[in-house]
């Protein structure tokens, strides 16, 4: 049984019987996309771990591209109807649309377990463990047999818009040069399975030998890493020319570590 975001009015705190919940099947999912409070959020999703495994895309509150101004969004690519729709509930009905998406990306919307999505954005839960990480959506059921615990909570981010899934890297830079300047690192990601687009690692003060560690959602899985494009920029004309480049760039891929 997969559940796209279960009702929290009237079935949040109530007994097993009257809500879904883990008992009512071999192998309960549950994708959680709206479980702000409904007072006063207007969370229209539950918010507690009740399957065997609770997928929080995002951390399960607010969906990104649901905070698009309403005449945007009501008057979409996909027709006024669904525009309005999705303006009430947005973030309630983003659990179909992953889950729909899910069935075309296999080896899309791995989620990670976490305590919570504060320490999964913060890279705490990185990589996949051994057993590897489950897959959110219409696959979920393959990661079966491998829970070892009561609850199990996991955490992952997608996209604004689809295609709504995205990959997880961690990036990690050593500057070389010969002194430090102000300004930001770019990395962009180029592999087997496509390129991703440029992602910020650090900005700030570039010190050369120091370490920058980054990890990005890239919009497609780049597969075999054959290429990594580094830029950095100190955002105004500096008379001193100052040069600086990457010593090493480490790409780790969640899914296989």
């Amino acid at each position: 049984l997969s559940g796209l975001d279960p009702a929290q009015p009237y079935f949040q705190g109530t007994p097993i019987e009257v809500r879904l919940d883990k008992s009512d099947a071999d192998f309960v999912d549950i994708i959680h996309t709206d479980s702000a409070p409904t007072i006063p959020n207007l969370g229209f999703g539950i918010s507690p771990a009740i399957g065997h495994i609770d997928f929080y895309p995002n951390g399960g509150k607010q969906m990104p591209g649901c905070g698009k101004n309403p005449v945007s969004q009501i008057v979409d690519l996909d027709g006024i109807w669904e525009g309005t729709r999705d303006f009430v509930a947005c973030n309630h009905l983003r659990s179909y649309k992953y889950y729909s998406d899910s069935i075309i990306y296999p080896d899309g919307f791995l989620g990670y377990p976490c305590a919570s999505y504060d320490l999964f954005q913060s890279g705490n839960c990185f990589p996949c463990p051994e057993e590897g990480c489950p897959n959110m959506g219409h696959y979920a059921d393959k990661f079966k047999d491998k829970i070892k615990t009561n609850f199990l909570k996991l955490y992952l981010n997608t996209g604004e818009a689809r295609d709504f899934p995205l990959w997880r890297y961690k990036v990690t830079v050593t500057l070389s040069g010969r002194s430090k300047v102000k300004g930001y690192v770019n990395v962009a990601l180029y592999g087997s399975g496509g390129n991703t687009k440029q992602f910020q690692i650090t900005k700030g003060t570039l010190k050369p030998d120091n370490t920058y560690t980054a990890y990005i959602d890239a919009e497609v899985n780049v597969g075999k890493v054959t290429k990594v494009k580094f830029l950095w920029n100190n955002n105004w004309i500096n008379p001193t020319f100052p040069k600086l480049g990457a010593a090493t760039i480490t790409v780790e891929a969640g899914q296989n570590r």
